[in-house]
């Protein structure tokens, strides 16, 4: 049943487009997920606009929940690009809205749906990609250019998932803008209540009692940083025989990093899950701190899932300090530090597991502004005040 809020009901849905490269398990799509899943859906009807006709974990649950997945291919070739989604919008539109979650690529989207007549356009940045700004080559720094004009014209409204993704998107300005703002992006805290054996858990991927699992979370791609995690693990593992490392996600870069944990001899170390819809289980059954030294990153969904999870928690200055709320649960280190501070301070981090009150931790978590309530009101309330005239009350 779909879920209310308090709003008022209107006559008809409003109808809300969002584009993104596909509906994966990746941060900003299980956030995206968790929206479709508890916002009243007489009120806020969504459809998804992705760029591959590669099927997404989440299709059938998207379409499950009537909302239809449509493929909008060329993204790399502008003009064919333009004719499909012009084309998708007259087939499945009108829209009400569409909501951009493509970084700089929102530009051209929302000017094609401007074109297309969409009153209302949303870009949405989800990480901080300053630094990759500051090292882009010629080429790439033309494209932001004529991008970044692009949102400011014709971007209606900009959102960000933390501080330091909009200034990278929007630039330092972006505080001032009336017409940019926040959503933090809200966990589903009921999975964090269960009760698990952590011994059963850990034995479904044949992990011994006893031993020291460093976690990570997220799809295999540049940002996640995961050859550095593997460069921890082994000296993580020449301090602690008894540590093992299980990594829950897939991606494109999962053949290369396959391929540099068989170099470094620890093949026997690592479990590889695949994409998982468990998160929540694995956090609390099967591992003993998580290890995220992302490159960049906007407000990561995992390290919200971490601390509910009551799972310690070590990452990169990447990690936005904002999304902290169990402060004694995580901690944050320079990507310069050599390799062995950062092993250290995994099995110093690993050494918390149990001696923090899980209800406590949880008891923040929902004090919190990173709940999926909080998450669904704040986003129906930026939908409702975007339709202008409102769309006609019912009766």
């Amino acid at each position: 049943m779909p879920s209310s809020d308090g709003n008022k009901r209107t006559s008809r849905p409003i109808r809300i487009l969002h584009v993104l490269g596909c509906m994966d398990r990746g941060g900003v799509e299980t956030w995206l997920m968790q929206i479709l899943r508890h916002i009243d859906r007489s009120r806020f009807q969504m459809d998804f606009l992705v760029h591959t006709a590669r099927p997404g974990a989440y299709d059938d649950e998207v379409q499950s929940l009537g909302a239809r997945i449509i493929p909008c291919l060329g993204a790399r070739q502008p003009w064919t690009y333009a004719t499909n989604f012009m084309q998708h919008l007259k087939c499945y539109g009108p829209y009400d809205i569409v909501h951009s979650h493509v970084d700089a690529f929102s530009g051209y989207v929302l000017m094609l749906a401007r074109r297309a007549g969409v009153a209302q356009r949303i870009s949405h940045s989800h990480s901080n990609t300053m630094r990759q700004r500051k090292l882009a080559h010629t080429a790439r720094r033309v494209y932001l250019k004529v991008t970044g004009e692009a949102i400011r014209r014709y971007a209606t409204l900009g959102l960000a998932a933390g501080p330091q993704a909009a200034e990278a998107l929007f630039g330092p300005e972006w505080i001032e803008h009336p017409r940019r703002s926040l959503i933090y992006y809200g966990c589903d805290l009921g999975p964090f209540h269960d009760h698990l054996d952590a011994n059963d858990v850990r034995a479904e991927f044949g992990i011994e009692p006893g031993e020291i699992v460093v976690g990570h979370v997220g799809r295999f791609s540049e940002p996640k940083n995961h050859g550095f995690f593997i460069d921890v693990a082994a000296e993580v593992a020449r301090l602690e025989p008894r540590s093992r490392f299980l990594l829950v996600g897939e991606g494109s870069l999962r053949p290369f990093i396959e391929q540099k944990i068989r170099a470094s001899g620890l093949s026997s170390r690592f479990v590889l899950t695949g994409a998982r819809d468990d998160v929540a289980r694995l956090m609390i059954g099967a591992m003993d701190v998580l290890l995220f030294p992302s490159l960049w990153e906007g407000l990561p969904m995992t390290l919200i899932e971490s601390q509910a999870a009551c799972l310690p928690f070590v990452g990169s200055l990447a990690v936005p300090e904002e999304g902290i709320v169990v402060p004694w649960l995580t901690r944050r280190l320079d990507l310069a530090e050599p390799v062995f501070h950062w092993a250290q301070a995994v099995l110093d981090a690993a050494r918390l597991r149990g001696q923090v009150d899980p209800l406590r931790a949880l008891e923040l978590m929902e004090e919190s502004p990173f709940t999926v309530a909080k998450s669904v009101t704040a986003l129906a309330e930026v939908y409702e005040s975007l339709v202008d005239p409102p769309i006609a009350k019912a009766a």
